[in-house]
């Protein structure tokens, strides 16, 4: 897995953007470099217009990947209620107006973290990965700047995420959600830039077996696990019931402290 990038500090950026690289360099240990300095291949991350990005030298049609909660297709979801309508929504189990405190050990881009605040959850994300920690930790700042209310029910957790969840401490975990990397294999412009870059950084997750056990410990009520239709369960254990969507199902497990839910 690749722990570092340099971060490069663009040509005539604004104080505003200087500041912010300075801020984010010191936080994860990321190397500034100019401009000038920047290799041709390999990843960087970038600030451009307040918004921290990871971009590939070696392909330039390619923007940069950021997280951003606040995008217009998230904020419409919200909008309109279509949260409540997502599989994941259905497989974490939540009713009614209930304020659960869901644990997202494998966040991504934090797409599905942002469907759970949506519709009413307080999600904490635990990532390993200091450079795409950084880019969540750089949209929970944006998402402050316009909807405070909803950046205000999302954390993050730097953290191996089976040892973060073995030793959590903090308020209790009513639901944790898995959706550990898996290969894939179709060439869809999503898979082609965001996968590809997050395989790239972050391999496949050999060790998501390990994820299993310490969530089964920690969730007072169900763990959810997203695999692809054609994969097995994770670490060979069986699910309570499974949510199935087009190419994806959402395996639950009800632990055992909860199973009169």
């Amino acid at each position: 897995m690749l722990n570092s990038v340099p971060l490069v500090l663009a040509e005539n950026s604004s104080s505003d953007d200087t500041a912010l690289v300075n801020v984010v360099s010191e936080k994860w240990n990321f190397p500034i470099i100019t401009h000038s300095e920047k290799d041709n291949e390999g990843f960087y991350l970038q600030v451009r217009n307040g918004v921290l990005g990871l971009a590939d030298a070696s392909d330039k049609k390619v923007l940069p990947v950021e997280v951003d909660f606040a995008s217009p297709a998230s904020l419409y979801r919200k909008q309109h209620g279509g949260g409540r309508k997502e599989p994941i929504v259905k497989a974490i189990g939540l009713k009614g107006n209930e304020k659960w405190h869901v644990v997202d050990a494998t966040p991504g881009l934090g797409r599905d973290a942002f469907v759970l605040v949506s519709v009413g959850c307080k999600v904490t994300m635990i990532e390993r990965s200091p450079i795409v920690a950084a880019l969540l930790e750089d949209g929970i700042r944006r998402l402050a700047l316009s909807f405070p209310e909803l950046a205000s029910q999302m954390s993050l957790r730097h953290g191996n995420s089976a040892e973060v969840m073995q030793y959590f401490s903090g308020e209790n975990v009513n639901a944790i959600y898995l959706d550990p990397m898996f290969p894939h294999k179709k060439k869809s412009a999503l898979v082609k830039k965001e996968m590809r870059l997050f395989q790239q950084l972050l391999g496949h997750d050999p060790d998501a077996d390990a994820l299993l056990p310490p969530a089964l410990e920690l969730a007072t009520h169900r763990v959810v696990v997203k695999r692809p239709n054609s994969a097995d369960v994770l670490a060979g254990m069986k699910a309570s019931m499974a949510i199935e969507s087009k190419k994806h199902r959402f395996d639950v497990y009800l632990c055992q402290k909860n199973l009169g839910e």
